[in-house]
């Protein structure tokens, strides 16, 4: 799998994003917002969590 060997916190953040992006994209998608903004919103949150892993990976 892609997460053997990664540290726990790292993939603790990994599955916490993956939940809440799925469901913010569904909450979107499902109230009607445009699908480009609903991919640019769940994008622009994507790059955050990728900014916090390797923060804390420079960290480490």
């Amino acid at each position: 799998m892609r997460v053997e060997g990664l540290p726990e916190d790292i993939r603790a953040i990994a599955w916490k994003a993956q939940v809440r992006l799925r469901q913010h994209y569904r909450t979107l998608a499902s109230i009607g917002k445009a699908l480009l903004k609903v991919i640019t919103a769940i994008a622009r949150e994507l790059v955050g969590l990728i900014w916090d892993i390797g923060r804390r990976i420079q960290l480490a």
